[in-house]
């Protein structure tokens, strides 16, 4: 219904942005009567995909399940109706390894009021640091969703979810250890690197240090732990004793700037707490910047309706309330 060619409802028209894209359906030639639909992959533009499945609502079973069934389902997490979520699984990258960690439902199901926030927080960590721009950017979009639940009372959905992807790798960015600016990609201005350069590259993080010969350009796409290497190469050619690391990003009228001097002492062990600052502590201002998608799937259970979905809408406004506070502290 939602992506009928010939569809004219506003309400199915807007819930098509929350939704996978839908490419029709397709059977298995070995099983013709099975049918299956064709769904856009929402993970495909992403080098280290971080996913989380949180199914939301008060009530995981439809207004026509029997007792066995309403039983059934209000047993295996018994929290649902208080909390109005529960995570069914993750996969988050961890920069720091090069790995990722990976829970299942039974993970979700042991998180208790005191523990949510914690295990939600779990998600967001790429093993050194919080993901405050993925948390920041993902609260936005669910309130987004948010919206169209408050303005459509046609559907409820039961045992539905949202799915969360964010890039776990490292953004494009942007270092010179000699005049010291570090600059998000997409927020350097023509003229910020010397001559004007902008140096194009995706995933990885270039290191420029300026010297009397020239420039020395290095590539790094394995992530933080390859920063102490590079910055004691760069250091042994300078002939200074200090090197400074500028963080700038330019964004309409506002301006986040941090500097943080790098001593030789820095560089013998705590360069990575450094650039952690650098990586992970982004203000809220910025959120747009991460590379974030949240979206509604598992769509077994929808039910037409004549008044608001009260269950979906209080498990919207629980989680954002629980994702706020491991963002503001």
């Amino acid at each position: 219904q939602v992506y009928d060619s010939d569809c004219c409802d506003s309400i199915l028209l807007e819930l098509r942005e929350y939704l996978p894209k839908y490419f029709g359906v397709w059977s298995p030639p070995t099983a013709p009567n099975d049918t299956y639909l064709k769904l856009e992959d929402v993970t495909r533009k992403f080098n280290k995909p971080c996913i989380m499945d949180v199914k939301i609502g008060q009530k995981s079973y439809d207004p026509y399940a029997s007792a066995e069934k309403i039983q059934q389902q209000v047993s295996k997490y018994p929290l649902m109706e208080e909390i109005g979520f529960l995570v069914l699984g993750m996969r988050v990258y961890h920069v720091s390894s090069d790995s990722y960690e990976t829970q299942n439902q039974h993970y979700g199901r042991s998180l208790t009021k005191e523990t949510v926030k914690d295990g939600i927080s779990k998600f967001f960590h790429n093993g050194y640091c919080l993901r405050k721009d993925a948390i920041a950017a993902s609260i936005q979009k669910i309130e987004k969703i948010l919206e169209w639940f408050e303005g459509q009372k046609q559907l409820n959905f039961y045992a539905s979810s949202l799915l969360f992807v964010y890039e776990g790798s490292c953004q494009a960015t942007t270092v010179r250890l000699s005049d010291v600016a570090l600059a998000e990609k997409r927020g350097v201005p023509k003229g910020l690197l010397s001559g004007g350069d902008i140096l194009e590259y995706n995933n990885n993080i270039h290191v420029i240090n300026s010297t009397e010969n020239g420039k020395i350009e290095a590539s790094v796409s394995k992530g933080l732990s390859k920063f102490y290497a590079l910055h004691k190469k760069a250091y042994s050619k300078r002939h200074h004793s200090q090197l400074s690391l500028k963080v700038e990003n330019l964004e309409q009228d506002n301006v986040w700037k941090s500097s943080t001097c790098i001593t030789q002492e820095h560089l013998n062990g705590n360069v990575i707490p450094q650039l952690e600052k650098v990586f992970c502590h982004m203000p809220a201002e910025i959120k747009e910047s991460a590379n974030v998608e949240v979206r509604m799937i598992d769509f077994a259970h929808v039910f037409p309706s004549n008044a608001k979905d009260e269950g979906y809408i209080y498990g919207l406004k629980n989680l954002i309330t629980v994702l706020q506070n491991i963002l503001d502290n």
